[in-house]
Parts: structure tokens; sequence; C-alpha cells
């Protein structure tokens, strides 16, 4: 690797253990072992690192979601239900908290920052649609190249419930939503009234 791919991969792994506020070019520079000059010649900027860094972290968990998916389907010759499919990312996403939660509190610190960090906002608004459309087809099997419409409200939906499920998870474990809670409140919210 480069000095370029060394920074990112530094800038991640300090990401991921002291958060984005508490990261410093030198915590950078020792966990990539490159020099400060070069956080400026690559990327511009800490700031500028520290974002794509984040971006390239969510990837990374979103695709330990999808990579899973896919596994599960490979030996399906039949697709699955919606509400099925929907459970099944939930229990990935859920089962996935103990080995990503500093992916989740990275995420609950970079959300705090967004109303007084313009660049930040800037950055993430690309990467934001780009994870509502892979949330729709994963959860809910929407194709966003063929139905780009449900695809963008379904996915503006999961996005808001996964935010609400990572805030429940960090505060009382114990009394946050399973899969099955969450597929049963959705079969709830669905029937609405007609029981």
């Amino acid at each position: 690797m480069g000095h370029r791919e060394d920074l990112l991969e530094g800038a991640k792994a300090c990401l991921l253990e002291k958060g984005y506020a508490r990261t410093t070019a030198r915590d950078i520079v020792a966990a990539s072992g490159t020099n400060l000059a070069s956080i400026g010649y690559h990327y511009g900027s800490k700031e500028a690192l520290l974002n794509l860094a984040f971006i390239k972290v969510t990837e990374e968990w979103g695709d330990v979601l999808t990579d899973g998916a896919e596994g599960a389907a490979a030996g399906d010759d039949t697709s699955r239900a919606p509400l099925d499919q929907f459970r099944d990312t939930w229990e990935r996403v859920i089962g996935s908290y103990e080995q990503t939660r500093s992916v989740w509190q990275l995420q609950m610190e970079v959300i705090s920052r967004i109303d007084t960090d313009p660049e930040l906002q800037k950055a993430l608004a690309g990467p934001q649609r780009e994870g509502r459309n892979g949330l729709a087809e994963n959860m809910l099997g929407i194709d966003p190249e063929t139905d780009p419409e449900r695809a963008r409200v379904a996915g503006l939906f999961c996005q808001a419930l996964l935010a609400g499920v990572m805030v429940q998870w960090m505060m009382d474990r114990d009394s946050a939503p399973s899969a099955k809670d969450l597929t049963d409140g959705l079969k709830v919210v669905l029937e609405g009234r007609e029981q």
C-alpha cells in the first residue's frame, strides 16, 4: 500500500478506537506509519480524510450485512417473502451488534456533528442516498434500478428505523427490539385497525 491507502486505513482504525472528535492528525500518522505532510498532500485536510474514512467504515459495515444476505439466499431457489427478508436482515444487523458496536457509536457521534460541520454534511449526502437504496434492497427486496421511487421511500423508512434501533440498543440492550419484535411491529402497522 502507498501512503494514501495507509492513511485511510489508519484513519479508519483511529475512528473506531477513538471516535471522530478525539482523533488527531498525529494519531492517524502513528496508526498509518506515514507523516503529517502526507495528510495534506493526499487528502487536503485531516477532516477530509476522516470524512472519507467514516464513509468507508460505514460501507464496510453495510457490506457485511449484504454478504450475509447473499449467503443466506444462495441456497434458495425461491424468493423470500418480504417480511422474512426484513426479519433476516434485522437478525444480521442486531446479531452484529457486539462485533460492530464501535461502528454504531461512531455513527451516533457523527450524527451529532452534522449541524456544526458543513463539510461533513456535504460529504455524507451522496453516501446517505446510496445507503437508503441499499437498505431498501437488502431489507425489503426493492430494486432501486427498476423501482426508484418505492426504493427511495422504503429506504427512508428503513434508515429511520435503523437509527432508532441503534439508539435503543446503545441505551438499554435488555429492552431493545429483536428482529422478531421489529417484524411483528411492522405486521401490526400494516394490519392497522383491521383486527
